[in-house]
């Protein structure tokens, strides 16, 4: 049971971070390889406030957005002036910057060798010591970023964000000043995916850059893809996928550090093969 809740608890985080990475790339249409920025920034928040002061968990997460929300804004405000490629390359660049900091502060993020002996949850004299409990804690939370995500999509402004992923240039001649929807959409997301770092800082109980390299953040644009773009439930089944193959190729007998090797071998495969007969994903409704 505790295996089970174990791949249940890290299939809701990153299933958190593609839904909200999916507001950018999938809805929106820009393509951003930043995501696991603000997702470490989420995890340090929580791990640097529960190890080095009394501040509880729900406190550290709400720091973590307000962390991910300002340097969203400092950083979209330069994005959303871009497109396509150049916006990639100019995400990118932030993720760079991001991870030299976790890696290089040391007198806080503890450089390389990370921040261990982060607290588990508490809330009313309860901690969340299972992963049975944690594994509620973080399904509420899911449920709660899902249909945030699900109203946003489906408001006036969620018909704008799409209407600049169909043809943004019609909207501007329309009068719609695009960037500030960019910009917007970007720190929505940016929030969601800190709440996802938080959780997955406190699961864990230990975090360093590693987990946050822009390598990382490919790894999160391909689940998205994988299951399906302007598509939450292609962002969960992608992010599933991604989670649950690793435990097959073990589950059939292959040793962890072969199944590990070979699931970036299958993924790459698999990706491969969508890309030519279905590039929109398993269950997307939009082509990257």
């Amino acid at each position: 049971m505790a295996y089970l809740a174990h791949l249940g608890i890290l299939i809701s985080i990153f299933v958190m971070l593609s839904m909200s990475l999916n507001l950018v790339v999938g809805y929106t249409g820009l393509l951003s390889v930043t995501h696991v920025a603000f997702f470490g920034i989420g995890a340090y928040a929580t791990a640097i406030l529960l190890t080095m002061t009394d501040i509880g968990f729900f406190t550290s997460v709400v720091v973590g957005i307000i962390a991910a929300l300002t340097s969203s804004f400092l950083i979209g405000l330069i994005l959303s002036k871009f497109d396509d490629d150049f916006y990639a390359l100019a995400s990118l660049g932030f993720n760079i910057i991001v991870f030299s900091i976790f890696l290089n502060l040391q007198s806080v993020t503890g450089g390389p060798f990370g921040i261990s002996g982060i607290d588990r949850p508490e809330l009313f004299g309860f901690i969340f010591t299972s992963n049975v409990s944690f594994l509620a804690l973080t399904l509420i939370a899911l449920v709660a970023l899902y249909f945030l995500s699900h109203f946003i999509v489906n408001s006036s402004f969620g018909r704008v964000i799409k209407a600049i992923r169909d043809d943004e240039k019609a909207l501007q001649i329309f009068g719609y000043r695009t960037h500030y929807y960019k910009l917007t959409i970007f720190m929505i997301s940016a929030g969601m995916a800190a709440v996802a770092g938080s959780f997955f800082a406190s699961y864990i109980t230990f975090i360093d850059p590693s987990s946050f390299a822009a390598t990382e953040s490919v790894f999160i644009l391909s689940m998205v893809i994988l299951g399906g773009l302007a598509d939450n439930k292609g962002a969960a089944l992608g992010a599933a996928t991604i989670i649950l193959l690793p435990e097959f190729l073990r589950f059939v007998g292959m040793p962890s550090d072969i199944a590990a090797q070979m699931r970036q071998v299958i993924y790459g495969l698999l990706l491969i093969v969508l890309m030519i007969y279905r590039p929109q994903g398993f269950l997307g409704k939009y082509r990257l």
